[in-house]
């Protein structure tokens, strides 16, 4: 049954999309918007126009950006010899506010999840063999989420990297997070610990 005009269901339909948005959080949403003007609802589209405009994915670490190289992969003073691998970009952010890595950056874009049936091929795995290929790289830390499908990701990188690249040092976080959480939510003193205290697998 439609309750509302059609382009507040349509918008509410795209909202529902978003990830822990349901049908009340996205009508409220809306009827923000509609009851704050047209100025914040303009302001939001430019702010959407401008995402879709000028954000690209890093040639080299596969982090969304608006310049290819990223800041972090153009960095002369970055530790290029080092890659820490993450399930998504906002877990670069994580990292990065714990000020323990000044090391480089690898985004898989998912995890190898058997119950979602994802493909090795959606991942950006291919992209990092390249890189420890063309590259003088002497660690790579797993910084992957404690649950299932990280642990999943973290065992073929860990084997695949062995086999191919065995000079290269793995490591992984230490456990400091607790399984089945996320990598994004984990305090700064949490993360930072697990990240200097890293085991070699």
């Amino acid at each position: 049954m439609i309750m509302y005009a059609a382009p507040i269901e349509k918008l509410i339909d795209a909202l529902k999309k978003l990830p822990s948005v349901g049908q009340k959080t996205a009508e409220r949403f809306v009827f923000h918007w509609l009851a704050s003007g047209k100025k914040e609802v303009n302001d939001l589209r430019g702010a959407l126009e401008e995402l879709l405009k000028k954000v690209k994915s890093c040639e080299v670490c596969w982090n969304f950006t608006d310049t290819s190289p990223c800041h972090i992969c153009a960095n002369a003073k970055r530790d290029h010899t080092m890659v820490c691998v993450v399930t998504e970009p906002p877990d670069i952010a994580a990292i990065e506010k714990t000020n323990e890595y000044h090391g480089t950056y690898h985004v898989l874009r998912g995890l190898i999840d058997m119950s979602a049936e994802t493909e090795l091929s959606d991942l950006k795995i291919k992209e990092l063999w390249k890189r420890l290929s063309e590259n003088k790289i002497t660690e790579v830390i797993l910084a992957l989420n404690p649950d299932l499908p990280g642990e999943t990701t973290a065992m073929y990188l860990e084997r695949e990297i062995k086999t191919k690249w065995p000079k290269i040092k793995t490591t992984r976080l230490a456990r400091g997070l607790p399984m089945g959480s996320d990598l994004q939510y984990a305090d700064e003193i949490t993360l930072g610990s697990a990240l200097k205290n890293r085991k070699e697998v």
